[in-house]
């Protein structure tokens, strides 16, 4: 998202508006859209006959559920789009299954989405039927939406437990408890209508493999890399094959230098003390300069750390649009004009502090040992991928569209469906118990479909 210099009305709730004719269009856009936005050639269904059977009985008012999908990737969209609207009714035709179009979810998606990605994209959200969710607070809206979709919309709801990508294909990032939340309270509403469907949720499995091993892209985007690093004394033998053992010094030598320059970054003009140096393992530096990072944020907005590095970087983009999108300002306009200044000048401040919160959104994902453990073409990818977005964002570029290594198949996996409705006595005695041991059965499900 590029900088904000003035300050901003409150963000209004964007209703989910489903719109037949946008539905179409789209769906008749997809393909191509797909073809020209992403490296994806092609899509794999896995055990698609649960999802078909899943529908027909929510069609005939038997069940209602939650589709819980992995979300590795920002091209999950056009994944799952395809998913509902092409290869699931292919596989009901083929099982003599009538269902009744469209086929189709609703989905909870992020409000920042629109700010970075334009007023466009949300206008089209809404009319696909998705629901916006602040990721930083409690929003009542956006849950109270989404629960009434879940008991009484035309069709399930679609989420991600973990929240956002990671930008992995072999790593889940730890779970919110949101989707199990609202598979209970779903039960409750159903009781209390005097209504028998069952509730469940569906977990989702996505994973995006390369059709050849491209290991001379990734040398070049190396290149690329090392030169915006400043790494000049490189001596790479031409003769020697790329591959995972002649590259993977390179990547490392990328990353170390890379955190070297945001170390010095952030004692020099920070002041922040760091018990780490050049000579420790990066999966010791890494969580290091990410932790100090977060904390300039967190000393300007005076939030104290608490949580995960993705539980802080969430506080800190709520603080940050608390300060940019006043809901304390009854009309920006009617300011005086130092007031409007003053105001311009907390919303500018507030979204420089934010950039430390994206870049260590960009960088939480990688790991020191993701590519030791298995050094895979796919794995490489993936890493030097991120660490590049990382230097992108360090560079002060947005939403740049990632280098192109390959063409890419996605698999999507339906796995084995979560009864919710089962455990709601468990829920009744323990709600925190049973919520918890709900996501960690997710959990365990969408790992067993790496």
């Amino acid at each position: 998202m590029a900088t904000i210099d003035h300050v901003q009305t409150p963000l209004e709730f964007i209703a989910p508006k489903f719109n037949r004719w946008v539905y179409r269009v789209v769906k008749a856009c997809l393909p191509a859209w797909r073809k020209f936005q992403t490296p994806i050639a092609n899509l794999q269904g896995v055990n698609l006959d649960t999802l078909v059977n899943f529908y027909d009985q929510f069609q005939h008012n038997k069940i209602r559920f939650l589709i819980a999908f992995r979300h590795p990737s920002t091209h999950d969209p056009f994944t799952i789009a395809e998913l509902m609207w092409y290869l699931v009714p292919q596989m009901a035709k083929q099982q003599q299954i009538k269902l009744r179009t469209p086929i189709h979810s609703h989905f909870i998606y992020d409000r920042g989405i629109p700010l970075w990605a334009g007023a466009t994209i949300g206008w089209l959200f809404s009319r696909l039927g998705g629901v916006p969710l602040h990721r930083g607070k409690l929003d009542r809206l956006g849950l109270k939406t989404a629960r009434e979709l879940l008991v009484n919309g035309q069709f399930p709801i679609a989420a991600s437990p973990e929240g956002c990508t990671n930008g992995h294909n072999e790593i889940i990032s730890p779970l919110e408890p949101g989707i199990a939340l609202m598979g209970f309270w779903c039960v409750e509403d159903l009781h209390k209508a005097n209504r028998n469907e069952q509730v469940w949720i569906l977990p989702l499995g996505i994973k995006y493999h390369y059709h050849k091993d491209n290991w001379s892209a990734i040398a070049t985007l190396l290149t690329e890399m090392e030169r915006d690093c400043g790494i000049t004394n490189l001596n790479v033998d031409s003769s020697l094959p790329a591959n995972a053992t002649t590259l993977y010094p390179r990547l490392i030598g990328v990353a170390h230098r890379l955190l070297g320059l945001m170390e010095t970054f952030y004692q020099r003009f920070y002041h922040q003390q760091l018990s780490t140096h050049e000579n420790n393992e990066l999966s010791e530096r890494l969580p290091a300069i990410l932790d100090v990072a977060l904390n300039v944020a967190e000393n300007y907005f005076n939030i104290q750390p608490k949580g995960s590095l993705t539980d802080r970087c969430r506080r800190l983009e709520q603080a940050g649009w608390d300060w940019i999108y006043r809901e304390d300002i009854a009309d920006v306009d009617k300011l005086c004009s130092i007031e409007r200044s003053l105001a311009d000048r907390i919303a500018e401040e507030a979204s420089f502090r934010m950039w430390h919160m994206r870049l260590v959104e960009s960088f939480v994902a990688v790991t020191g040992n993701y590519i030791r453990e298995n050094p895979s073409f796919n794995r490489f990818a993936e890493t030097t991928l991120l660490v590049w977005a990382t230097m992108n964002r360090m560079k002060g570029h947005q939403n740049t569209k990632l280098p192109h290594l390959g063409k890419q198949t996605a698999q999507i996996t339906v796995g084995n469906p979560i009864g919710v409705s089962q455990r709601w006595e468990a829920y009744q005695s323990n709600r925190r118990g049973a919520v918890t041991s709900l996501t960690t059965d997710l959990h365990l499900s969408l790992e067993q479909m790496i």
